[in-house]
Parts: structure tokens; C-alpha cells; sequence
């Protein structure tokens, strides 16, 4: 009995030596194929992000031209506002200053490129505007914006300037500042 013991435990050991090759090789086929998924999938998303870039770079490309132009669109306004209506001799210049601002307008606006320009009263939105100072004795409520000195521009979604404004103080600030 002895040795059927030993010849069934040497068949027992055979068979387990024939399972343990196969079985092996499936689990390494499973590890290649997880690892090829995974790659494939690292494969996809970099060529997304690759796409987005390649988009993003071409829809924002003139972004510093549009930043260096901001100065000489603000000039044309500050002159268009500040010519006296009175002065004929001036009148055909200003004409001419007035199609030069508003030809500069319709390019941006053809292009992506929109004003922000808040109205008095208007919640602040540090996301669009840039408080430089707060205007005491308004007529607009606390935390508006109460002035307005330069206009914000934004790129598509992208902004470019902040409005710069002055927002409206709130009267428990000023009466708490005042000496008693």
C-alpha cells in the first residue's frame, strides 16, 4: 500500500507540475495585457492633452499683441472724450480719432476680444475688476463699484486686464474710521 500511496502523491505532484506552467502563463498573460490597456490608455490622454494644448495655443496665440494694442485703444478713448466739442479746427480730427477707435473695437470684436466695462453699482468681481481705492459718500451700495478709470478686456474666456475701478465704501467703514 505503500507504494500506491507514493505513485498516487507522484501523479498528484505531476499533474500540480503540468497546472502550475499554464496557470503561470495566464497570469502573465493577464499582467501583459492589463499593462497594454493601461499604456493605451496613457497613449490616448496624452494625445488629448496634446490636442488641447495645440488648440489652446493657436485660439490664444496673439494674446500679447492684443495686451501691447489695451494702451493705444485706451489713448484713442481718453482723446475722443477729452477734445472740446466747441473747437471746429478740432472736430475733423476728432472725426478721424473717432472711425480709428471704432475700426480698433470691431477688429476685437471680430476676434474674441470684449470690454469690460462695469457699470456703477455693479457688484465687484475680483475675477474681472481690480479695486485701487474705496469711494467714500457713494451712491452706490458697499462693495460696488462706484468709479470707473480704465476698462478691462478679456481674450475669449481669458482676461487679459482687469477693469480698474474704485468700489463703493461701506458706511459702518467710514463711521468706524472717523475719529469721535
Amino acid at each position: 500500500m505503500t507504494t500506491e500511496r507514493r505513485s498516487d502523491a507522484a501523479e498528484e505532484a505531476i499533474a500540480g507540475a503540468e497546472v502550475s506552467p499554464i496557470e503561470d502563463c495566464q497570469a502573465e498573460l493577464a499582467d501583459v495585457k492589463d499593462r497594454l490597456l493601461r499604456a493605451l490608455a496613457d497613449q490616448e490622454n496624452f494625445r488629448r492633452r496634446a490636442e488641447r494644448e495645440r488648440e489652446d495655443a493657436v485660439r490664444f496665440a496673439a494674446a500679447q499683441l492684443v495686451k501691447d494694442l489695451l494702451p493705444a485703444t485706451d489713448s484713442l478713448s481718453r482723446a475722443l472724450e477729452n477734445v472740446p466739442p466747441e473747437d471746429d479746427a478740432l472736430q475733423n480730427l476728432l472725426a478721424g480719432v473717432a472711425l480709428t477707435e471704432r475700426a480698433l473695437r470691431d477688429a476685437f470684436e471680430k476676434h474674441g476680444i470684449q470690454k469690460i466695462q462695469p457699470a456703477p453699482g455693479e457688484p465687484f468681481d475680483p475675477h474681472r475688476h481690480q479695486a485701487l481705492f474705496e469711494v467714500e459718500g457713494s451712491d452706490c451700495p458697499p462693495g460696488t463699484v462706484a468709479e470707473i478709470l480704465l476698462p478691462g478686456y478679456a481674450y475669449h474666456e481669458r482676461l487679459l486686464r482687469p477693469a480698474l475701478v474704485g468700489v463703493a465704501k461701506s458706511l459702518a467703514a467710514q463711521t468706524s474710521e472717523r475719529p469721535g
